[in-house]
């Protein structure tokens, strides 16, 4: 089973690339705000609470974001991997990622890093609000409160993983077709 985390700051294209990987391997895409909005669409008492941490720009609190993730891959019991988009974003969430999984009799197989530099994650995302629908797109301050949280807390989760050998950063500025070809050049290898 390829268990794969899609890793990357707001903006840096995990998105775009876990439609590609989806097509080429088959994986069911796991992607936490994806799970936030679906909540939060139905205004259910999980995406209430997911919304007033995310209009601030801050991270949902692990309980909220574990359960949507574990209902998730329990529905979907027959996949043959998974993308993990979003996920984990801070260390306590990888290991209980890493425990769940391993319940499951499987492993994370690879991490994949997109690196972007900040201020073209700015420019990508202030572009994505002029379509998203999403509040959060269109306020400079609140992106960069993002970027931060995500630099704080959420990057130390690739030399977690990175103390286990499944780490690999891949250049996330170029042509989305390149740093697909970058991408699946790493997943082909351990396959």
């Amino acid at each position: 089973m390829l268990n794969l985390i899609l890793f990357g700051p707001p903006g840096s294209g995990k998105g775009t690339q876990a439609a590609n990987l989806i097509e080429k391997y088959g994986l069911l895409h796991i992607s936490t705000g994806d799970l936030f909005r679906s909540e939060i669409g139905k205004k259910t008492p999980l995406g209430i609470k997911a919304q007033e941490f995310m209009s601030r720009g801050e991270l949902v609190p692990d309980e909220i974001t574990i359960g949507m993730l574990q209902n998730k891959v329990n529905a979907n019991p027959d996949v043959s991997g998974i993308i993990f988009d979003g996920f984990p974003r801070t260390i306590s969430q990888a290991r209980a990622l890493d425990d769940f999984l391993s319940e499951r009799g499987t492993a994370v197989t690879i991490l994949v890093a997109l690196d972007v530099p900040d201020d073209e994650l700015v420019k990508r995302i202030l572009l994505r609000g002029k379509t998203s629908g999403r509040n959060d797109d269109n306020d400079e301050s609140i992106i960069r409160n993002r970027i931060k949280v995500y630099e704080e807390e959420t990057a130390p989760i690739f030399d977690y993983y990175s103390e286990y050998g499944k780490s690999r950063k891949v250049g996330g500025v170029g042509s989305v077709d390149s740093i697909f070809e970058n991408i699946a050049s790493h997943i082909d290898a351990l396959c």
